[in-house]
């Protein structure tokens, strides 16, 4: 392993009973009265001719974004007040419709049914956006130390803050590319490895990425919370191939959230700057990912001779030797990860093992940025099982 705080994947609530909004120094007492929706629409002649008070204006505003009829009623009374303008021509501004609808859009953008396993990306390229926006040259090309677990040890990339929007904007091509959208590395045969994708998209530029990067990239994240929002169910079932490997669309776009937020994380160390971890059950569902990936990759160095051989197999689906893995904290909970077959079923009554980590800690790990000796908090049972696990998370870290 390594989506809109102000955009469609929030909840937003429509305000037919809301209450006018305060100012956040306003002096205590009781809340402002309630408007109900006939109050709030007939304010709107008022509203159109700007008669309101402010607090009215406010909250005839907030309605329109959520009442369709209301805000075409709204939409008509004010080209009607246009046309008392007597002084000026009786030809309708045609800019007119789309000013008012732009503006309030622009107060609050119209939501999107943003399908939740789509939400965690949606939330972290906001949050990374909101990071960025107010960036100056300085800043962008600030020197980044990529950190990734390769060959046993960890490995490190350097780059700059623009660099690395780029090279995330060259891995969520791939799921661009499964959904028939434009791939930002252009058309004809492209490498499906991450990080071929990302030195190829580098070498490819004239010269090295400069805030310029910012408004693709973001325009890609809108592009594709939007399309998956609209594209139906079983859309979350799209494969979406890695090179070595493929994951669900469902699954990859989690795992670009994931990579979203280490990214940040990167660029805010690098800038000297504080960034949150995400919600906790975003957190979570990163996680569970991360968890659900261990057996295969555990299987996969096994073959390559880096874990140890499997100790007792079982059918396809029956419960087999187990690591008890507890996540704590924020996002935290329970996963038993099968230790002898990817097949075979984790369970608790078979756990020869238990690692306890905090859940930013654990992605931490999964991301390569912590060694894995040097992962877990407690440790209790088969110590090669141990080791087997923590190495294998720290292999699903790549650039």
């Amino acid at each position: 392993m390594s989506g809109d705080t102000d955009g469609g994947g929030r909840g937003e609530e429509r305000l037919d009973t809301g209450r006018i909004p305060q100012p956040r120094d306003a002096v205590d007492g009781p809340p402002g009265p309630a408007l109900t929706h006939q109050v709030l629409k007939s304010l709107l002649g008022a509203w159109a001719l700007s008669a309101c008070s402010a607090e009215e204006t406010a909250a005839v505003e907030e309605h329109l974004t959520g009442c369709a009829r209301c805000a075409e009623e709204a939409l008509r009374l004010r080209d009607a007040v246009g046309l008392l303008h007597t002084g000026g021509s009786l030809d309708l501004d045609p800019m007119l419709r789309s000013r008012v609808l732009e503006g309030c859009l622009g107060r609050r953008p119209a939501r999107i049914p943003v399908p939740s396993w789509a939400a965690p990306y949606d939330a972290e390229t906001a949050r990374l956006d909101a990071l960025l926006r107010d960036f100056g040259d300085e800043e962008w090309h600030a020197p980044v130390r990529l950190k990734w677990f390769e060959d046993e040890r960890q490995a490190h990339r350097g780059t700059t803050v623009a660099g690395v929007i780029s090279h995330l904007m060259a891995v969520d091509g791939l799921v661009s590319a499964a959904l028939g959208l434009d791939d930002p590395l252009g058309s004809g045969e492209k490498p499906r490895s991450p990080a071929e994708r990302t030195e190829t998209y580098w070498s490819a530029a004239y010269r090295p990425p400069t805030r310029a990067v910012r408004e693709p990239w973001r325009d890609q994240s809108h592009t594709l919370v939007r399309t998956v929002s609209f594209a139906g169910r079983g859309v979350g079932e799209l494969s979406v191939p890695y090179g070595g490997f493929a994951l669900p669309l469902e699954d990859s776009l989690l795992e670009r959230a994931f990579e979203c937020w280490v990214h940040a994380g990167d660029i805010a160390e690098a800038v000297d700057y504080p960034y949150e971890p995400p919600s906790a059950p975003h957190l979570h569902r990163m996680i569970d990912l991360a968890a659900r990936l261990l057996p295969a990759t555990l299987a996969g160095r096994r073959r390559a001779g880096l874990a140890a051989p499997v100790r007792r197999l079982v059918t396809a689906g029956a419960p087999g030797r187990s690591l008890h893995l507890e996540v704590e904290g924020k996002g935290g909970g329970d996963w038993y990860i099968p230790l002898d077959s990817p097949a075979a079923m984790g369970s608790p009554d078979q756990a020869v093992a238990q690692v306890a980590l905090d859940g930013v800690e654990f992605c931490r790990l999964v991301a390569g940025h912590v060694p894995p000796v040097e992962a877990a908090a407690g440790q209790e049972g088969d110590r090669e099982a141990i080791s087997d696990v923590l190495f294998a998370a720290a292999s699903l870290s790549r650039l």
